[in-house]
């Protein structure tokens, strides 16, 4: 019986620790290519698919660039923005015309039903604030900008939102990092597997939280 479990622990392990080298090689190559075009295009396929359906926010990657070259941190923020904010409309498009057949199934993947069916409500009564609010929070904004589509929420409210809360968030990284770019350099180079791990679990307990 002992032996049979060995593969199953060998396995766990395996996984455990193979999960922060895969990032940390993930973060190396991205640094290396800061300075091409690789890089910020990388960056906005992530802030725009983060916003509708991809698990992984934007901050690690944006943080990782902006240190590679610090002068062009702000601009790399302002277009994590600009980007997530587009990302945001594809979010809100799928909550508008294809909840049944795209928007439940992200919905379900993230186990966020619960808090769709409130975040909904919400907008109702608090359409600007709640997505303002979702836009800095690490609650997975994707949630906030389906919701808004199903429950009609008006473009001319989502879109300033979305622009106030996710400008406010990232140009604020990009400014710390372009001001102290040097002195978090080793932070980040040593703890970005931890810092990528723990944005993901804040996502999953600001669902939690909003279940609760």
């Amino acid at each position: 019986m002992a032996t049979s479990d060995e593969p199953e622990d060998l396995e766990a392990q395996t996984s455990a620790t193979s999960a922060p080298s895969l990032l940390r090689r993930l973060y190396l190559r991205v640094l290396a290519e800061a300075e091409t075009s690789r890089g910020p295009a990388v960056l906005a396929a992530v802030a725009f698919t983060e916003s509708s359906f991809f698990p992984i926010p934007p901050d690690p990657l944006l943080i990782a660039l902006g240190i590679g070259a610090p002068r062009r941190a702000i601009p790399l923020a302002i277009l994590t923005t600009v980007m997530s904010v587009l990302g945001g409309l594809l979010g809100y498009a799928i909550g508008a015309w294809m909840m049944d057949t795209v928007g439940d199934s992200i919905i379900a993947f993230f186990g966020a039903q619960a808090t769709f069916e409130e975040v909904k409500g919400r907008f109702l009564a608090f359409g600007f604030l709640s997505v303002v609010t979702a836009a800095l929070t690490p609650i997975p904004y994707k949630v906030f900008t389906i919701a808004a589509g199903a429950a009609g929420l008006p473009l001319a409210i989502f879109i300033p939102a979305s622009l106030i809360g996710r400008g406010t968030r990232f140009i604020a990284e990009g400014v710390l990092v372009w001001r102290y770019g040097e002195p978090i350099r080793d932070f980040i180079d040593r703890w970005f597997a931890a810092l990528t791990i723990a944005a993901v679990i804040l996502g999953v307990l600001g669902v939690a939280l909003l279940q609760a």
